[in-house]
């Protein structure tokens, strides 16, 4: 049976989907970007900042189902840059256990909703 996860402390959803949807002990998470949840604005200022803010939406819908990042076993990251890559990585980077980190892809896209740089989704489980 699916429980459908939703939380007021990561952005709503802008269109027909969830944040995230756990299976069992397993959650599927949407793909997050930086947008703030308390000002619903796009944290656009540097590549930082942005990632930071992605992370932060990531680690509240997470949260909302008694998760953390150490229950991530999968994350998949788009970026619409290649060259911003190191720059994502090393933020993405500070919310991992380098030896217990999750397996990921990055890919680089044509675009992104709102045309925002980076988008992050993840699978975890308990």
């Amino acid at each position: 049976m699916k429980k459908i996860i939703n939380t007021s402390q990561a952005p709503a959803p802008i269109g027909p989907y969830n944040q995230a949807v756990l299976v069992g002990n397993m959650l599927y998470t949407s793909g997050q970007i930086a947008i703030n949840p308390t000002t619903n604005e796009l944290v656009l200022d540097t590549i930082e900042l942005e990632t930071e803010q992605v992370m932060q939406n990531m680690k509240a819908v997470l949260e909302a189902a008694n998760m953390t990042f150490e229950n991530v076993i999968k994350s998949t990251i788009f970026i619409s840059d290649m060259e911003n890559f190191s720059k994502i990585n090393s933020i993405y980077a500070t919310y991992f256990n380098s030896e217990t980190a999750p397996a990921r892809e990055t890919v680089e896209v044509a675009n992104l909703p709102k045309y925002v740089n980076v988008e992050i989704s993840m699978i975890a489980a308990k």
